[in-house]
């Protein structure tokens, strides 16, 4: 699977995990869903992941395509591409399945995989989810969770931002 533009998870890709999912499912596996841009990856996101995983025993993320990065957190984001941003998710132990979505939400993923539990950042706690109709249909709980404080993805490229270009920085 290739390119970040408009990127949606492969047919053959989908149906492979929808097929997995269902045989944890009937073996009484409790499969927690959660999403994001996790564009810079950090320490936030992967205790976050941590414990998103904790509220189950399968975790599938669902990650943001590069033109919804885009539209979300504006332009010269994302830093790091759709497939290495999933390919750095797969790398982590919490994780079991990292998709890809396209548009501003991932209710079509959570219609075809179902999941037990939704987990979100306590951020969102007061807003309204978009995938609230298709979690309400599949009948998933929503478990928000605490960000992990001093660390984000806007406070790492401040951060870079700052810092003076050495030698060995520059390409030339």
């Amino acid at each position: 699977m290739t390119g970040g533009e408009g990127a949606a998870a492969s047919p053959n890709l989908l149906a492979r995990v929808v097929a997995e999912l269902e045989q944890r499912r009937r073996s009484g596996q409790r499969i927690v869903f959660t999403n994001g841009c996790f564009d810079l990856l950090h320490p936030g996101h992967v205790v976050s992941l941590q414990r998103a995983r904790r509220q189950g025993d399968c975790l599938v993320v669902a990650v943001n395509d590069d033109r919804s990065v885009r539209a979300l957190k504006g332009p010269g984001r994302p830093i790091v591409p759709l497939e290495e941003r999933l390919e750095l998710l797969r790398a982590l132990r919490a994780v079991d399945y990292a998709l890809p979505f396209a548009g501003a939400s991932p209710a079509p993923l959570i219609a075809r995989l179902r999941p037990h539990v939704y987990v979100k950042g306590a951020d969102w706690r007061t807003r309204e989810l978009p995938e609230a109709a298709a979690l309400a249909a599949c009948g998933a709980s929503i478990v928000y969770i605490d960000l992990v404080r001093g660390h984000s993805t806007s406070a790492l490229l401040e951060r870079i931002r700052g810092l003076p270009l050495t030698r060995h920085d520059d390409p030339r």
